[in-house]
């Protein structure tokens, strides 16, 4: 990890630590999800295919396939929680919202931290635009699920999960290779059809 990449994480994560956006004494996420956000996660598939079709429709199927398992719906490998740290996060938004949007956007990489909040994980996207934050809950075999909500511009505090829908995100977490994971976000509130954050370590 760069020296500069520390320093912006630490202060950052000074300016950042509010209370939990969804409580940490729940351990099932099923018992914090919204009805809205467990339709978008059983539904997550679909949502991630119909983003990629669209992304390839508009002429980016070189940058999809360039991006290998990152981009694969089916790529999780499973193999446990994702280690608490910082990572380097990078966004990948695939399919149009709404017409006149772009059907594909790769952002660079963004700062983000895994922490430890009981028997459950937290997660924080630390810079740029919109940054989601919120709690990893266990999953299955193959993945975790987050629950939390999104951060704009220059809001320094989250809202608590469920009390805005368009500010609620729910994705799974998957591991998708050695000291690699990514978040999958169907159906965010937000430009896209899913997003998708490739998350590796920071150092």
């Amino acid at each position: 990890m760069t020296r500069a990449f520390a320093a912006f994480a630490c202060l950052a994560l000074a300016a950042c630590a509010p209370r939990p956006v969804v409580s940490s004494q729940i351990a099932d996420w099923r018992a914090a999800a919204t009805g809205a956000d467990r339709d978008k996660l059983r539904e997550w598939r679909g949502a991630f295919v119909e983003g990629l079709a669209e992304a390839r429709a508009a002429g980016h199927g070189a940058d999809i396939d360039r991006e290998g398992v990152l981009l694969d719906p089916d790529a999780a490998l499973g193999g446990g929680p994702i280690p608490n740290g910082l990572y380097r996060c990078r966004v990948t938004k695939l399919g149009a919202r709404n017409s006149g949007m772009l059907a594909y956007v790769a952002y660079p990489a963004f700062a983000c931290r895994i922490g430890q909040q009981g028997s459950v994980q937290s997660f924080a996207k630390l810079n740029g635009s919109q940054r989601p934050v919120g709690t990893i809950f266990p999953g299955d075999a193959l993945r975790q699920v987050f629950l939390g909500t999104m951060i704009l511009g220059d809001e320094v505090r989250a809202m608590q999960y469920g009390d805005d829908p368009d500010r609620d995100v729910a994705a799974f977490v998957e591991r998708i290779g050695p000291s690699r994971w990514r978040m999958v976000i169907p159906r965010p509130a937000f430009e896209s059809k899913t997003d998708v954050i490739e998350l590796v370590p920071a150092n």
